[in-house]
Order: structure tokens, then sequence, then C-alpha cells
């Protein structure tokens, strides 16, 4: 996410176009009308050749959070993270600086989702002193500074609503630090937004 413009072109959408591209794939799937284009061999040669997404989603694992079904993206649209809680990590960064760098993305998203098992895991590690196997413990801990501040005194499901937000949030602000961030963000050629996904409205809630 470098401010220099490398040998690859910059896109062709800016951040403003490609959120509401998002937003308005997104209702498409809500309403049940969905593209789902049956993608030709052609377009597939086509696209062999170089890859230009609009968006760079970095989302959580969860088999019921498909970003490119969710927004209603097709082949080639959208350059998708995922990992367990949308946490972040150094290959994480790593993968986050080449959609910056060589793709030239305009839009970044952390997108979060309700009923999260990994930021549920990481409540009851903090509250309840659940354990983990070692390697989920490793996961859980990226997500428990997040839960510092969290009102522990409403009912579960509030804690757990507000944990996944304060996990997207946290996760946009420490993408926001990083070097390349600081030059491209205020440049006005990138923009980061963080979004929860709503599993029994399909909607997709993108936060202020």
């Amino acid at each position: 996410m470098r401010a220099q413009v490398d040998s690859q072109r910059s896109s062709t959408y800016t951040a403003t176009q490609a959120l509401s591209r998002l937003k308005e794939g997104n209702e498409r799937f809500v309403r049940g009308e969905a593209r789902f284009p049956t993608v030709q061999k052609e377009v597939l040669a086509q696209m062999a050749k170089r890859q230009e997404p609009f968006a760079t989603i970095l989302g959580c694992s969860d088999s019921r959070v498909p970003p490119e079904l969710i927004f209603d993206a097709g082949f080639g649209e959208l350059f998708v993270i995922r990992v367990a809680g949308n946490v972040l990590g150094d290959a994480i960064f790593g993968t986050l600086q080449y959609a910056g760098k060589h793709l030239r993305t305009p839009l970044f998203v952390v997108l979060g989702h309700d009923r999260c098992g990994a930021v549920s895991a990481a409540v009851d590690m903090k509250l309840r002193g659940a354990t983990q196997e070692s390697r989920i413990e490793v996961l859980l801990e990226e997500i428990l500074p997040a839960l510092e501040g969290i009102d522990t005194e409403q009912p579960a499901d509030a804690v757990l609503h507000a944990a996944v937000e304060a996990n997207v949030r946290r996760t946009v602000r420490e993408i926001l630090q990083t070097p390349e961030a600081k030059i491209r963000e205020p440049a006005g050629n990138m923009m980061l937004v963080g979004a929860i996904y709503e599993l029994e409205s399909g909607r997709v809630r993108f936060l202020d």
C-alpha cells in the first residue's frame, strides 16, 4: 500500500465507486437478485493474463461468509484474504501490502460477521478463562486487545455483538497505523472501511 506507482496501472475505480459497487452487489444479494453469471472460457483466458480487482476484502474464514457471493461480485473483481476472526499477522500484512503495491486496489474492507466463533472463543477466554489448543490460542490473542472496554455486564448476545464490532474496528486501526496506509489514505487514493455481515438477513452493515 505504498504511495509510489509501480509498473502496473492504477485501478480504474475510485475508492468511493468501489464501495458503491459492494453496497449495490450486497443489495442484489439480499433481494435474491444476484447475478452469479457463468464465466465463459474466453473470459477466463483473458483474466489469466492479469487481475484487476476493485476491492481487497479481509474477512473471516467462516464458510457462511463468502465475499464474492454476498457482494455479488464476479471472477477477478475482489482480492480476498480470509482468516478466522479476520485478524492480522505478518502473512496478512504482507498480503495487504501486495494488494496495495501491485494491485493498487482503491478500497480495503475489514469484514467481520455476527456470531463469529473466533470472537466468541476470545470472549470465553477473557471472561471465563476458557482454554483452546495452542495454535488456536495464538489466533485468539490477536482478538483479546479489542475486547478491552466492552461492557461485560450486558447479556451474552450483546457482549458478542459488541466484541465482533470492536474486533473489526481494532483491525482497521491497526492497518491505518502502517506506513503504507499513512501515505495512501490521506492522499485520497485509498479508502479503508470496516463492515459486519449479518448471517440471518444477508445484509452487510458498513461502520462509520
